[in-house]
């Protein structure tokens, strides 16, 4: 595998947090500090109500906004959700997908995580599919077992030609929000794991071929030495990206 034929993809998740003022200040404080960083993709997954200021905000410069949740119906009686048609329209261009805490605050399955995923990628937007292990499923030694199950399910019915608009964030649930990391070694393996199996599902140029990304509090302090890892190709980033200083030095370890 050639990790030189890959994009390195630096993706912050804000969360819940950020008022669209908050949001126009930090991206405005951000601006300058990645400006011409081109060894890498930036890209800002805000809040709904953060949209239309961050795609405002960031015209003309090197980051891309991206949205945190879809949902996959194209309209309906689905109060409170969003489509990927109404997404598209603010401009957005990423989408995160199946993120673990929307899996455990918010009922997603692989199941509904697959439709979001397939409705996204009609829509034409990029998608960054979460899948990761449990504290307890780590520690029963099935982690290997979880990511590919996960990978299989989550992508069924997404062709070949699709998969150039995938990237596959690994996000170990245990060290999501803990201050726990995955060691880079243990991050190179499962995110190896998951190349495997995409070769497996649609061969060998895809697998080397699509982003896989390390999401388990990727920080200023550990991101070089993660990024440096061959299977890694990038962070989604979740405190660190609220902090202009902090996420430059992760775009700037991605160089």
């Amino acid at each position: 595998m050639d990790k030189a034929k890959r994009p390195v993809v630096i993706a912050g998740n804000w969360k819940m947090n950020k008022t669209p003022a908050e949001a126009k200040t930090l991206i405005e404080e951000l601006k300058p500090m990645v400006s011409g960083k081109k060894g890498c993709d930036i890209v800002l997954c805000v809040p709904y109500v953060d949209i239309s200021v961050a795609v405002e905000s960031t015209k003309g410069t090197n980051i891309k906004i991206g949205a945190e949740n879809v949902h996959f119906a194209e309209s309906g009686a689905y109060t409170g959700e969003i489509s990927s048609k109404m997404l598209k329209e603010c401009g957005v261009e990423y989408v995160i997908i199946g993120h673990s805490e929307r899996r455990q605050y918010f009922a997603e399955t692989d199941e509904t995580v697959n439709l979001r995923t397939k409705a996204a990628l009609a829509e034409g937007l990029k998608v960054i599919l979460c899948v990761g292990e449990v504290k307890e499923q780590r520690l029963s030694g099935i982690t290997d077992e979880i990511v590919s199950i996960q990978t299989k399910l989550d992508l069924a019915g997404v062709n070949a030609d699709d998969m150039k608009n995938v990237i596959i964030a690994y996000e170990p649930v245990w060290a999501i929000g803990t201050g726990l990391t995955a060691t880079p070694e243990q991050a190179d393996e499962t995110c190896g794991v998951i190349r495997s199996t995409l070769a497996k599902l649609y061969g060998e140029n895809i697998a080397e071929s699509t982003v896989i990304q390390y999401g388990g509090s990727m920080n200023a302090k550990n991101a070089a030495e993660l990024l440096a890892k061959k299977n890694v190709d990038g962070g989604l980033i979740g405190g660190a990206s609220l902090k202009a200083p902090d996420f430059t030095v992760i775009v700037e370890a991605a160089q």
